[in-house]
């Protein structure tokens, strides 16, 4: 990304931490657009290389935990922006959530930062803090921690956002399509008050021009109020789909439900128990003061039924901009692949396949960026669902989180079990596993040229083991390669050569076409 586009801007300079979640994402454009400069805060700055609004935005290489980075990131900052969440994840996220917030404010009063904003939740009123899910004491401890840091701060408390890509919608969408009939746990009877993505944003941009006396939070909502049960109703009425009956029982605690949740959607367990606590509480606004300062739009917040609408439409159109999954995933191992050749940090297990392709590069690496979600891995397909199955069982992600885009995908992207590493358009596709394994691994597909002039499709599956157990995962998965990896490279090349083959009947087909006009216009 470079900054030079951004330099050229006039107005006030907006820091945007969590760029490369799901709200981040969606709230640097709309930054942009309204005037503003923006540099994004990324652990891994690669992953924004490809979103459409790149170029126009500064990026800078940190996070919220480490005070240098965060020092250089503030610099000529006006607005900071906190979006980012632990989501529950480790023994200790608690208190470092409260650590990064404090820091975050401690530096932003130092590189005199004119307002902090902050996406909360919506706490429930009249309960007692140590009732509250740990998800939802930690977002309240981070909004008192940065009122209190001696800069202006706005914190915005929403209880379920509906979005297309979501994980409130996403787990709305996956229980109410897939189950006519639920046994559902209590929490469905909760009476919350959802709040359309696009009112979010909207909010948030507002919030870096408030004056600067205003420091204080904020219930944000749309205008219904309505229980989990009614809210899938709602969806089933607007999706088409028939009366869904639900019929809640007790007996399933936030840990259990957050299992079934994970069985039943894309959600993964580590996401949807955070989700879940937070729905054995009302959360319903209990102010609306944000529009004293924010004025609502002509005919008000969008409700319920408009804001499903638009997200069911988003995705029916593939036009998901930012995913749920666009975050990191709790637990899920970050580490890049090592690239020297001679690595010293320990075993690293490769397998390695190459075939050459009766297509053009073209054809063979439309086929190589369109892998996964609806068009499967090209091999053994039970064996990549059983593994899906059993990873969701053991709290990861499953094969079930599909793609962004049915055929267009950028780094960062989340690609069923997988994340996109690298990729270099036409030639290098780089995935690396995030489902739960003894070790970290890597799957590459590369497309080349052999000394002949074909095409050659290249791949390479990678493993880096950790302890004896993951040796053992090796070597007890090996008999399989020929099969899965094998039959992976050898389906990958047939479905180029079919898709080369079937553009050149269409051409064909169209060049007959056009001839017999020209026969036609001539006799």
């Amino acid at each position: 990304m470079s900054s030079a586009p951004a330099e050229q801007q006039a107005g006030p300079r907006c820091l945007v931490t969590g760029a490369t979640g799901y709200i981040g994402g969606r709230l640097v454009p709309e930054l942009l657009d309204a005037g503003y400069r923006v540099r994004c805060l990324a652990r891994t700055p690669v992953k924004l290389r490809d979103q459409p609004w790149a170029g126009r935005a500064e990026a800078a290489r940190g996070d919220v935990t480490d005070q240098a980075s965060l020092r250089a990131a503030m610099a000529g900052v006006d607005v900071a922006y906190y979006l980012v969440h632990s989501l529950g994840s480790g023994k200790d996220f608690e208190r470092t959530d409260r650590d990064a917030a404090r820091l975050f404010g401690e530096q932003a009063r130092a590189a005199g930062v004119r307002r902090i904003v902050y996406l909360g939740g919506l706490t429930p009123r009249g309960v007692r803090e140590d009732e509250l899910s740990p998800h939802l004491r930690s977002r309240a401890d981070v909004g008192r921690i940065l009122l209190a840091s001696g800069v202006p701060t706005a914190v915005l408390r929403a209880a379920v956002i509906i979005g297309s890509g979501s994980a409130s919608f996403e787990m709305l969408r996956y229980l109410t399509e897939r189950l006519p009939l639920m046994v559902t746990p209590s929490w469905v009877r909760t009476r919350l008050q959802p709040i359309a993505v696009r009112d979010v944003l909207r909010l948030l941009v507002g919030c870096a021009a408030l004056p600067p006396g205003v420091s204080r939070g904020f219930d944000i909502g749309g205008p219904d109020v309505l229980t989990y049960r009614d809210l899938m109703r709602r969806y089933a009425a607007v999706a088409g789909l028939p009366r869904r009956v639900i019929l809640p029982v007790p007996v399933l605690t936030p840990r259990l439900s957050s299992l079934w949740i994970g069985l039943v959607t894309p959600v993964p367990a580590a996401v949807a128990r955070p989700l879940a606590q937070s729905l054995r509480h009302e959360v319903v606004c209990h102010e609306h003061d944000i529009a004293g300062y924010l004025p609502d739009p002509p005919g008000g917040p969008l409700g319920v039924d408009r804001a499903l609408e638009l997200a069911l439409r988003r995705v029916r159109e593939a036009q998901v901009s930012t995913r749920w999954s666009s975050a990191a995933v709790p637990g899920a191992p970050s580490d890049p692949l090592p690239t020297d050749p001679d690595w010293a940090g320990g075993s690293l297990y490769t397998d390695r396949r190459q075939t050459v392709v009766d297509a053009g590069p073209q054809d063979l690496w439309r086929v190589i960026e369109g892998i996964g979600g609806e068009h499967g891995w090209y091999s053994l397909g039970i064996a990549w669902a059983v593994r899906g199955l059993l990873d969701r069982l053991w709290g990861g992600v499953g094969l079930r989180r599909g793609r962004r885009d049915a055929d267009r995908l950028r780094v960062g992207d989340s690609l069923d079990f997988w994340r996109v590493e690298e990729i270099e358009r036409g030639r290098l596709l780089r995935l690396r596993a995030e489902m739960r394994l003894p070790g970290l691994a890597w799957l590459e597909m590369c497309v080349d040229r052999d000394a002949q002039g074909r095409t050659r499709y290249r791949q390479r599956a990678v493993f880096h083991p950790r302890g004896l157990l993951g040796h053992a995962y090796w070597w007890s998965i090996v008999p399989f390669h020929a099969l899965v990896f094998g039959g992976m490279a050898r389906n990958i090349a047939r479905a180029a050569a079919r898709s080369a083959a079937a553009g050149a009947a269409r051409r064909e087909a169209g060049e007959a076409r056009e001839a017999g006009k020209a026969r036609e216009a001539g006799g």
